[in-house]
């Protein structure tokens, strides 16, 4: 698998290229330094304003879908009042014939309305779902452009959260609240002109509880704010700490760890769920709250306008067509209220998405150029990083390894030479020091070519959920099938594909959940194999299998090392004896490098190392 392809690997929260913790003791690789994400608030004005340029190119039809609320209001409006005349004319007159006529009348005014409704509707549902797919495109599209080390201190369970409940929450308000927030407008603005022209007086009394209503709602609105920001936080933990033990639910079951992982799980459980219960109080008060100031309001307009009756003022049509007004008044009121709660929930969304958007992408230095016609000499010199300011995991190491040569990196776990491949591979670039390529700096290329020259074999590899031919070819789409066939057959996985029942067109489960460890290692020999990397790193890439597999698998491997500068990551010494060069690595400083026989005859750190897999018969 090329380093190009390989990100999607590297993205384990808190994991090297090779799945293992950063860094050692006292040294600290971004796992150490992971820190739960902070519930804040940003600028509602501003997200509001980037959602709306997703909604730039549907203008036209939010003004259609505007005109439609407007013409459903002027009939609602209209048929009030047809209902007041009804009364007066009709009902009071005792004409039944008349009163058939207007009841028919109604319903077809009332069809109507309902009609424009409803087109309004599936209209708003096609614009919140071609919103939805554009931001989920441009939220996916900017994750791969984050740099290693974003994916380092975010967890990959709350990533797919934004990228799913986040924009769902968005879709929502999009094509069931907006809509009703234009019809709520229209309607309050329509039926206010209607209740003005019907008698002021009563309008007047009507609008008194407005105040009170728009404060509720503002207080309640700011509150739920917070607990929506808050639960959509939790949940994101939730995914992720779920993803998280599902995939190592064998080490889970191994350690007997089941009930830990379960108390875990609930705890977070009943913080997520104490979170939508403040969230669900925050929302249900308001409904009810409003209802109570509406019937109130109701109440004592129906008595101001039974006074006028007696007094001859008004009469009872028109203060029957006023009540129904008032009722289409309040509506949207309280609409718009709950609207101003539920919102939250989408804006607390957008902005989580956003966050994302608003992340550094991967950049190249201005001026980089294509890394070609690569010859393979590399060379670190004085090279210095940290992951995090003030501890340094890699100090002053220099290194040159000429064209077609075998270095190999030793030493104990966490002493850096994961972080030097790293490096190396551009996932990570040197605070101090420099690294060449031919002689060049490889600052001075882009990032996509010089991971497109390099090929690396991980001890945890990771496959797709894709046939077996796909999986091999990722690093080269265009790659026929004998091509795809040799490479296997040179990393030795062609004999148990075709012992598959579909061959190469075996569909892999969940990261080749159906095949055995060491097939799984196979699979990714070959991937690599069939991209011509210029430069090589094999981490550890015959861990996983057994012996008899491992024999073929070096023979393969030398086949495919012959003629490019490698790097070999290994603990088990006796297979990188006949390495040209080897970097004795302890505490992010190379302390020894020489051949094999030299560094033994040197007594040194690498001899004590060789010497202890001796007595333990790991060497021969």
């Amino acid at each position: 698998m090329s380093a190009s392809q390989n990100r999607s690997s590297l993205g384990i929260p808190g994991r090297s290229i090779t799945g293992k913790p950063r860094g050692g003791p006292g040294q600290g690789g971004p796992a150490a330094h992971m820190i739960r994400e902070k519930v804040k608030l940003k600028d509602t004005k501003g997200t509001i304003k980037r959602l709306s340029l997703y909604l730039a190119d549907k203008t036209w039809l939010l003004a259609l879908v505007a005109g439609l609320s407007l013409a459903a209001t002027a009939v609602n409006i209209v048929g009030a009042r047809v209902n007041g005349i009804a009364v007066d004319n009709y009902i009071a007159q005792g004409d039944s014939r008349g009163l058939l006529l207007i009841c028919l009348l109604l319903a077809a005014m009332y069809l109507v309305s309902s009609l424009f409704s409803y087109i309004q509707a599936r209209m708003m549902i096609g614009v919140s779902q071609n919103t939805a797919v554009k931001i989920r495109r441009d939220l996916f599209e900017k994750q791969q452009k984050l740099p290693a080390k974003y994916f380092d201190s975010h967890a990959s369970g709350d990533l797919m959260s934004r990228l799913t409940n986040d924009v769902d929450q968005v879709n929502t308000a999009l094509s069931q609240n907006l809509s009703q927030f234009f019809g709520g407008i229209i309607n309050l603005a329509g039926m206010l002109i209607a209740m003005l022209l019907l008698s002021p007086l009563l309008t007047v009394i009507s609008l008194m509880m407005i105040p009170i209503m728009f404060l509720i709602t503002f207080f309640l609105s700011r509150y739920t704010r917070k607990v929506y920001m808050s639960q959509q936080s939790q949940l994101g933990e939730l995914n992720g700490y779920a993803e998280e033990i599902l995939s190592g639910q064998k080490a889970v079951l191994l350690f007997g760890r089941q009930e830990a992982a379960r108390a875990r799980f609930n705890e977070i459980n009943q913080r997520l769920s104490k979170s939508a219960v403040l969230t669900f109080i925050g929302t249900g008060t308001l409904g009810p709250v409003m209802n109570l100031i509406n019937n109130c309001t109701y109440l004592i307009v129906a008595a101001a306008g039974g006074c006028l009756i007696v007094k001859g003022d008004i009469t009872a049509g028109i203060v029957f067509s006023f009540l129904i007004y008032m009722r289409n008044f309040a509506r949207p009121i309280n609409e718009l209220s709950n609207l101003f709660t539920t919102i939250q929930g989408a804006l607390a969304g957008a902005e989580r998405v956003f966050e994302i958007m608003d992340e550094r992408e991967e950049q190249d230095q201005p001026g980089a150029i294509v890394l070609e016609a690569v010859q393979g000499n590399v060379t670190m010199e004085a090279a210095g990083f940290s992951y995090v300011a003030g501890r340094p995991v890699i100090q002053d190491c220099s290194l040159a390894a000429a064209a077609g040569t075998v270095t190999a990196l030793v030493g104990p776990t966490g002493a850096g030479k994961t972080t030097l491949i790293s490096l190396l591979a551009r996932f990570y670039d040197p605070d101090q020091g420099r690294i060449t390529i031919d002689g060049k700096d490889i600052l001075g290329f882009t990032k996509d070519s010089v991971r497109e020259n390099i090929g690396i074999v991980l001890q945890d590899t990771f496959l797709f959920s894709e046939t077996l031919r796909d999986n091999i070819r990722y690093g080269r789409p265009q790659a026929s099938h004998e091509e795809v066939a040799a490479a296997a057959k040179l990393a030795g996985a062609h004999g148990f594909i075709e012992r598959l029942p579909a061959g190469y067109d075996t569909i892999l489960a969940d990261n080749g959940g159906n095949l055995s460890q060491g097939q799984r290692q196979l699979l990714a020999i070959a991937r690599v194999m069939l991209t011509h990397p210029a430069i090589l790193i094999l981490d550890e890439a015959t861990s996983s299998v057994d012996t008899g597999t491992e024999i073929k698998i070096q023979k393969a491997l030398l086949e495919l090392m012959a003629g490019r500068t490698s790097f070999v990551i290994a603990h088990r010494l006796s297979t990188i004896k006949n390495a040209d060069q080897i970097l004795v690595v302890d505490g992010g400083r190379i302390v020894e490098q020489g051949s094999h026989q030299g560094l033994l005859e040197r007594q040194g750190v690498y001899a004590d190392m060789y010497n202890s897999q001796f007595r333990r018969g790991l060497v021969e």
